[in-house]
């Protein structure tokens, strides 16, 4: 009989965003930072990449955060505490290249929120000086903000509205910084394609190693169905067995912002479908 995973705890973080806690103790012994899996919440549903926030080997669990915004996530939000989830594969991915760089700085934008965390969390391990730039579009959507104070030798916020933290863009924050005159031995960024291209374009002049994680355009998660494919260097790459992390800097960030919008209208029957179906 195939294994599946149990929720063992589950809340909801802000709006539409929730945290469970799954049973997966083969995946928990192996997870790096940086990695994801792919889940399927039930027998006729369709395969999607999470990313692993955190894991408890000892304890055999993996914790995931995920916004409802399509059929898979919001069928997933509707599993409680003691339901199973189908399937869940991984950990896949390259994991994050952790090491003693100095000064980092580190740039979560709404759901990418969470996958800075393990980041964070490792590369402070490693010794580094952390900078986190935490950012959503209001204050009632930020995300771990308790969680990265703790590990951040520093931490900024931003909203978009301004309702907390600076009121603008992470982005913006960064500029800041930079124009303050900090500099940084590593450059890290998660979320919005947009904030990763603003974020590549502010570190270029100063040619700060800028590290992006693709995450966003990845949709089978194991090269196999080339959803994810991205110019990187002028050469094709695949976001879930290349990446899911590049160096910003050589991201052809217009062909995957085109790239993103390649199942919109897919996504928008789909979600019909599942309001009828409701």
């Amino acid at each position: 009989m195939a294994q599946r995973f149990k929720i063992l705890s589950k809340e909801e973080l802000a709006p539409s965003v929730k945290r469970i806690v799954v049973s997966a103790p083969l995946i928990a012994r192996k997870a790096q930072a940086g990695q994801f899996v792919i889940l399927r919440v039930d027998e006729p549903g369709e395969r999607f990449p999470l990313t692993l926030v955190d894991w408890n080997p000892a304890e055999g669990t993996i914790m995931l955060i995920f916004q409802e915004v399509g059929v898979s996530t919001k069928k997933l939000g509707l599993l409680q505490v003691g339901d199973y989830i189908e399937d869940i594969v991984g950990p896949l991915g390259n994991p994050t290249e952790i090491k003693h760089y100095g000064e980092v700085v580190v740039i979560g934008g709404g759901v990418g929120t969470a996958l800075i965390y393990p980041w964070v969390r490792a590369l402070k391990k490693a010794g580094n000086c952390i900078t986190s730039i935490l950012g959503a579009r209001t204050a009632d959507l930020l995300l771990l903000e308790k969680e990265l104070s703790q590990l951040s030798d520093e931490l900024h916020i931003s909203t978009d509205d301004g309702s907390k933290g600076f009121k603008g863009f992470t982005a913006d924050v960064l500029r800041n910084l930079l124009e303050q005159g900090r500099r940084f031995d590593l450059v890290m960024a998660a979320g919005p394609v947009p904030m990763m291209r603003a974020v590549a374009e502010l570190t270029r002049p100063y040619r700060m190693k800028t590290i992006a994680s693709l995450n966003p355009i990845m949709v089978d998660g194991t090269g196999m169905c080339g959803g994810c494919r991205v110019t990187v260097a002028g050469k094709t790459q695949f976001a879930c067995v290349d990446g899911p992390e590049f160096d910003a800097h050589q991201v052809d960030f217009r062909e995957l912002t085109n790239r993103l919008r390649t199942y919109q209208e897919e996504e928008c029957r789909a979600l019909q479908r599942l309001a009828l179906d409701d």
